[in-house]
């Protein structure tokens, strides 16, 4: 027998010492957790060199005009509406407030305006008016969130506030109201299953507690970041959770065997840990691979999601063979003290029903293949961040009144040279308001076309339109974000801008959602390849292999197209980071199912067991590890999608849900006669596939 490492033996023979530093370590973890930034911007993660973010940098530091908020006032009265103007040019953060008095005297009624200015200030049946606010800071930013609070507390029930700083306010307020919520309802899903699947009602409590310790270091590490995005905030928690729970389970059971052995709780808890390492630092990996491969992502939200996770993934190695054993030795009179018999089906069943119908269930994972792609490859994605979001939203229900009022569904920027002749300016806007969609252009050119002298206009307007070297003109559009329309609106202005000027830039949030498009999808690609070749090649070196790993790999991949090919024959949309996340995380987290399986057999046929014996006890027993890690996963995640109520979130988690248990179940069902039929084949392709060596 095998003699457990120093390390080990220290941890097993201190267990004290190691609680005591691990419950030291939370404090900086909780201070880290808390000073951590949340960013609600996604398009945020855009390249910094992509000609929408620069124009997007230019407003912010020039105009101050990236982060605005729109007012909706109905039945006003003059009086009424410059009364709250003064009110909110007095809220802390709040730079300009732009109305028609900016313009004309109040006592013009508005049949006596030029057109121009009613259309932008008034709604179609000029029942209500709009006010454009301009603030001084980044729109996910606290200073924003706390200007929104102010200048709603001015507001009644007649007024209105959107804009992308109110979206963002309200989607932190909903977060941080939710997030305790559906992480305590996980917890209960996951204590619930655990209790019933493992063979003590202490012991799952202790397994949470240890790996709640390596969630806290997780989040707590996040400081050096600066901030990480309200997505990667409101799943790491239960994604690392549903991943490293596997890590546990295997110590315990590894701890099981080992006491079978001998008296001393010390010393079998020490060989469990030197026994477990290994497997767990391969396992891990590749979990570990498919989070690293977002990193990759152009989008810098993969990289913010993949380097939190991936890091995650290995606090919980961590923590299961430093924290948890001291824990266990601690605790283990009321763990044992209180054991029942699990309640987990046999599968032995379920091996002899999938090896005789091997041919057919081979017949159905090729058949599946191409259908199942194609289905994946279809689905429809949307865009828009309020697509996402609660449609009852306070700021998401005024955007909706805005766009039916104003016909005002995105407003794009566009930026040039100061300099630029009028001549020139003129022209091109007179061309952009041709453009298909447009419903007016707001400009200096086109308030003094309007019949108004330029001398009489205030600083207020001209500071609006011109700052440093740069003049601004605001262009208002009826299409949707994310829409076909809108995307072919941007191309036909980018064209114009670019006629007249080599200088410009097209901003807003319409046109950065189309770079939004490009960029993800782009990044899918990319994603999916390296998360892909990253596991092959994994597998290939554990396993010694060329065959293994394109047989393991792509029995996932089927999982995973299944799983988002089922959006696609719903007839249901998903969100474009939904993909990249799926692929990457059920590849790096459910292929340990198929190594689990692949490994058991390669150890069968080692010990002189014929391939059929081998293959129905393989099946058999690994498909009972498969299902409670698969169940835990599922109900954790899938506790996520009932409570949450930010679409994207819910989705994600709803996806990740179902894609465990859709691995689970192909592995279990598909696996076996594939390595079966194909056992020939993996012989010639793997070292030593039935001697010494070879073993993952």
């Amino acid at each position: 027998m095998n003699e457990p490492n120093r390390m080990a033996k220290w941890i097993t023979k201190h267990p004290k010492t190691v609680i005591f530093f691990a419950l030291i370590l939370l404090i900086p973890s909780i201070i880290g957790f808390l000073f951590t930034g949340v960013n609600y911007d996604i398009l945020s993660y855009l390249p910094s060199d992509i000609n929408s973010v620069e124009g997007e940098q230019i407003l912010d530091e020039t105009f101050q005009s990236a982060s605005s908020v729109i007012l909706v006032i109905e039945d006003f009265n003059a009086k009424e509406v410059q009364q709250v103007k003064q009110q909110i040019l007095g809220v802390e953060g709040v730079t300009k407030v732009i109305w028609s008095d900016n313009i004309l005297d109040t006592t013009v009624p508005q049949s006596a305006m030029p057109s121009a200015l009613r259309r932008i200030f008034y709604s179609n049946d000029g029942t209500a008016t709009l006010l454009l606010i301009n603030l001084d800071c980044n729109c996910s930013s606290e200073r924003a969130t706390e200007a929104i609070k102010s200048i709603r507390s001015l507001m009644n029930k007649k007024c209105f506030v959107s804009g992308m700083s109110a979206i963002m306010a309200d989607t932190k307020a909903l977060t941080i109201s939710e997030a305790p919520i559906y992480i305590s309802f996980a917890i209960a899903l996951a204590l619930i299953v655990m209790s019933f699947t493992m063979d003590s009602w202490v012991l799952p409590f202790v397994l949470l507690a240890s790996l709640g310790m390596a969630v806290l270091y997780n989040m707590g590490t996040n400081f050096m970041f600066g901030e990480i995005s309200f997505i990667t905030q409101s799943i790491a928690a239960i994604l690392q959770l549903g991943v490293t729970m596997d890590y546990s389970v295997f110590l315990m059971d590894r701890f099981d065997e080992e006491m079978e052995h001998t008296d001393d709780r010390a010393d079998a808890m020490a060989r469990a840990i030197s026994k477990t390492f290994i497997s767990l630092a391969g396992s891990s990996l590749t979990t570990v691979f498919g989070f690293l491969a977002m990193c990759f992502m152009t989008l810098t939200l993969g990289f913010d999601i993949g380097i939190v996770m991936a890091k995650g993934v290995l606090f919980g190695v961590i923590t299961v063979v430093t924290v948890l054993p001291a824990m266990v030795l601690l605790l283990y009179k009321p763990i044992y003290k209180f054991r029942h018999k699990r309640f987990v089906p046999k599968f032995g069943g379920l091996a002899k029903f999938s090896f005789n119908n091997r041919k057919k269930l081979l017949a159905l994972f090729l058949i599946l293949l191409v259908p199942m792609y194609l289905a994946q490859s279809s689905v429809t994605r949307y865009y828009n961040i309020v697509q996402g979001l609660p449609q009852d939203m306070e700021s998401v229900e005024s955007l909706n009144k805005i766009k039916t009022d104003f016909n005002m569904s995105n407003s794009h920027f566009v930026i040039i040279d100061k300099d630029t002749p009028k001549g020139k300016v003129n022209s091109m806007i007179q061309e952009m308001k041709k453009v298909d969609g447009i419903e007016n252009v707001v400009a200096l050119g086109e308030y003094i076309g309007a019949g108004i002298p330029a001398s009489i206009l205030p600083d207020s307007i001209k500071l609006t339109a011109e700052s440093g070297d740069y003049q601004m003109m605001m262009i208002n559009s009826t299409y949707g974000t994310g829409t076909d329309e809108l995307n072919a609106q941007i191309d036909s202005l980018n064209e114009i801008l670019h006629k007249y000027t080599d200088k410009g830039y097209l901003t807003g949030e319409g046109i950065m959602t189309k770079d939004l498009i490009t960029v993800a999808d782009n990044d899918f690609v990319l994603t999916s390849a390296i998360s892909i070749a990253a596991i092959f090649i994994l597998i290939a070196i554990c396993f010694k292999s060329i065959s293994i790993p394109f047989i393991l790999v792509l029995m996932i991949e089927l999982s995973i197209w299944i799983n988002i090919g089922i959006s696609y024959f719903a007839g249901k949309g998903i969100s474009f980071i939904t993909p990249t996340v799926i692929n990457c995380v059920q590849l790096g987290a459910t292929v340990d199912y198929a190594i689990l399986m692949t490994t058991r057999f390669q150890e069968e046929l080692k010990t002189g067991k014929d391939k059929k014996t081998a293959i129905l006890d393989a099946a058999a027993s690994s498909c009972t590890s498969m299902f409670q890690s698969a169940l835990v996963f599922f109900s954790a995640t899938i506790g996520v999608y009932f409570i949450c109520n930010i679409t994207m979130i819910k989705e994600i988690c709803s996806l990740l849900a179902r894609g465990s248990a859709i691995s689970a179940i192909v592995i279990m069902t598909m696996l076996p006669p594939v390595l079966y039929l194909f056992e020939g084949v993996i012989d010639k392709t793997t070292y030593k596939w039935k001697n010494s060596g070879g073993k993952a």
